[in-house]
């Protein structure tokens, strides 16, 4: 199986499989290279709808120019905890900047959210997102004023009196639920639609059907996220035992 960077031909032949609408797994079959590999190099160049080989590979290069720069000061940076691989760390984080992005938040928002996740202690004060992102104070509150709104983060004091963001363990699970609500909405929406047009019309039959596939939809997901809650509150030994 090849290493190393994707080449540009690669990245074509990953263009045309996308088009073709094939799934990463073939993909990566015909370039025998991991599923990983091109399902990481999709997501943090546009997305299978966005991707374009030329841009990606520019892109690429852009990003391992910035990093030849950058290796004096992280070689005087702290090293990554656990032994980490900090280049394959960067590579997580922009891929999840990508997905996140592609989930509706803008790119600081998403970069500060990704920064956060990729935590261990789920929390980052305003002076670490900062140094961290290489930003002005201004953004990173933007991104946080955003993420509070929508009850993904939290402030709190630490023991220096320092402002923390912290990323909730149940985030998910407040993210699955609202979601609930906004499809549960959709289908009293449609349902208020039948009376208007008339029980029986073409339309009003198919805003009905809407309406039953939406209740169900929101029943289905909040049933399974109340049953899966638990999860996100599993320790890192539980975690293990049960993988």
């Amino acid at each position: 199986m090849p290493g190393g960077r994707l080449t540009q031909q690669e990245r074509q032949q990953i263009a045309l499989g996308l088009a073709d609408g094939l799934a990463y797994a073939e993909i990566a079959r015909r370039l025998d290279r991991p599923t990983s590999t091109v399902t990481r190099e999709v997501m943090r160049n546009g997305g299978p709808t966005a991707y374009r080989s030329d841009l990606a590979h520019r892109a690429t290069e852009r990003r391992a120019q910035r990093r030849k720069q950058g290796v004096t000061r992280d070689a005087k940076g702290v090293p990554q905890a656990y032994g980490r691989d900090a280049e394959a760390v960067r590579e997580y984080e922009e891929t999840l900047t990508t997905v996140f992005m592609q989930s509706g938040m803008t790119k600081m928002t998403a970069r500060v959210m990704a920064s956060l996740t990729i935590s261990d202690s789920g929390s980052l004060t305003a002076a670490e997102l900062v140094q961290r992102l290489q930003v002005s104070p201004a953004s990173v509150s933007k991104a946080i004023g955003f993420l509070e709104e929508q009850e993904m983060v939290r402030r709190e004091r630490d023991e220096r009196r320092r402002e923390r963001y912290v990323l909730d363990d149940e985030i998910m699970y407040d993210s699955m639920m609202a979601s609930v609500r906004a499809t549960a909405q959709v289908a009293e929406t449609a349902r208020q639609g039948v009376a208007v047009l008339g029980v029986g019309t073409p339309a009003a039959v198919r805003l009905e059907n809407t309406a039953r596939f939406m209740d169900f939809i929101s029943e289905t997901m909040a049933r399974a996220a109340d049953q899966a809650r638990a999860i996100l509150h599993t320790k890192p030994t539980e975690a293990t035992e049960q993988r």
